[in-house]
């Protein structure tokens, strides 16, 4: 048996045998929806592989049941390539959410914004990405099922609807390219102009090998950042963790707004 199939089995036996529809990966100020969930929660350290997701603003915690009428497993924190170098440390979570029955993940992150008109507190719909870091989670996988196609990575008919939510709700929500930096230092005022000219909306430190890997799982995926603030060179803010996290809410509260209308109108 693998981990992933009995770790399904071990979440299924406290949280029940229904499938999810999606799973929501979690990231910097949002990570309190998991608390949310009418259902179960599971401490990743009681789930073994699962990552310690020990970077502060985020909550180690699979809770699955209902959000809005949606069955959904939320993952209340990830691992992060840049705690331990490893790129594929979310491919077991995301294994166990497709043997959940999961047909698509949905993805949030805090990031910095290239654009002028998408200011700190602005959330932006993933279309593209660009891996700037060079790295990918499936190095190392033996089958040819590594040669992952990803040219809908970001999956429109998800996109769609998110849209949709967002004007229901009154809400303004950005579109764009993200580029995913390894971190964890910042960004430089150069590799920032390199991204712009190539056409990089928003930067951070995650998402991207979720997606590859909710791909060469078979699952489709959408992807939001809440922009935390301005990309170096871009303005005077003092960029650093601290100001990330306390910046979060700002753009969290209409992410999280979009997001509960977009899993009310699924049901």
């Amino acid at each position: 048996m693998s981990k992933s199939v009995e770790l399904a089995g071990l979440v299924r036996a406290q949280a029940g045998a229904e499938p999810v529809k999606y799973g929501l990966i979690l990231g910097s100020g949002l990570g309190h929806i998991a608390g949310a969930v009418d259902g179960v929660t599971i401490p990743y350290d009681k789930l073994p592989g699962f990552p310690h997701a020990g970077v502060s603003g985020h909550n180690p915690v699979l809770a699955v049941g209902d959000l809005e009428g949606t069955r959904v497993a939320v993952f209340g924190g990830r691992a992060h390539y840049y705690e331990n170098g490893n790129p594929n440390e979310m491919r077991l979570p995301l294994e166990v959410l497709k043997e959940l029955g999961a047909e698509a993940v949905i993805l949030t992150n805090a990031a910095g914004s290239l654009r002028a008109d998408m200011p700190t507190g602005a959330i932006m719909a993933l279309s593209d990405h660009v891996n700037f870091s060079g790295l990918n989670p499936l190095i190392g996988e033996k089958t040819d099922r590594r040669f992952v196609p990803m040219g809908d990575a970001h999956d429109p008919e998800l996109r769609d609807r998110l849209r949709a939510a967002a004007e229901a709700e009154g809400v303004e929500l950005h579109e764009g390219v993200y580029a995913w930096y390894s971190g964890p230092s910042f960004e430089t005022p150069a590799e920032i102009r390199a991204m712009r000219a190539m056409g990089v909306d928003a930067t951070g430190m995650s998402t991207v090998p979720e997606v590859i890997l909710a791909r060469f799982l078979g699952m489709r995926a959408m992807a939001v950042s809440a922009i935390t603030n301005m990309a170096a060179g871009m303005s005077d803010e003092a960029i650093g963790h601290e100001h990330t996290k306390a910046m979060a809410p700002l753009g969290a509260a209409k992410l999280e707004q979009v997001l509960r209308r977009m899993l009310r109108d699924a049901t």
